[in-house]
């Protein structure tokens, strides 16, 4: 065999193992999806943890990519003080993006803290791509969530808006939105107003 031969053989051979190398990457990747697992409440991050150490030391990096717990940051108006903490978005569930087989299965699902997979016991349910990039999106925006402990019948002062440096009394108050409603004088007459809790400060 001459020189040339065995060249051409080696860049056929290096060819046929980069097809195959590309075959598995695209194999993995279409099999590679998110899957939400179910656990004890409370114990999302702690799973989170957990997992990921079984995954070093059990070698799954090739078949487990991402856990995830997604959390938004409150704000909340305690006497005064502005703090913000950090909330579950789904508590009692962690995400995990992997490609699905007995052995992946098997580290995830005997993983402490974790109760199930969302889906029948051996055949677990992936999660739509849509929605998981908008439950990730979610997590990493700011949320404008504010809690305020506040409560009817109490003064508020106006800090912003049309109505600023005016005293409220507060009549209604919403804390799912955010929102309360008041009742302000306005060239003596008492007017209702909705306010947002950013817009108030408590007397």
């Amino acid at each position: 065999m001459t020189e040339k031969d065995e060249n051409f053989m080696e860049e056929e051979l290096a060819e046929e193992i980069q097809e195959v190398d590309n075959a598995k990457s695209t194999e993995k990747k279409a099999q590679k999806r998110w899957y939400i697992v179910h656990t004890y409440s409370g114990y999302e991050n702690k799973v989170k943890s957990n997992l990921e150490k079984r995954i070093e030391y059990m070698n799954m990096s090739d078949k487990i990519f991402r856990v995830e717990v997604p959390q938004k940051t409150v704000t909340q108006i305690k006497g005064g003080r502005k703090q913000e903490k950090e909330e579950k978005i789904f508590p009692g569930y962690v995400l995990v993006e992997m490609i699905m087989d007995e052995d992946s299965w098997y580290v995830v699902r005997h993983t402490a803290g974790v109760t199930k997979f969302v889906g029948s016991a051996k055949k677990p349910i992936p999660a739509k791509e849509s929605e998981i990039k908008k439950i990730i999106h979610r997590s990493t925006v700011q949320s404008q969530k504010i809690e305020m402990d506040i409560k009817v019948g109490e003064k508020v002062r106006i800090i912003s808006g049309p109505f600023a440096e005016f005293i409220g009394d507060i009549t209604e108050v919403y804390p799912d939105k955010a929102k309360l409603r008041a009742m302000v004088s306005i060239f003596g007459r008492e007017t209702p107003v909705e306010l947002e809790y950013k817009q108030i400060q408590k007397l």
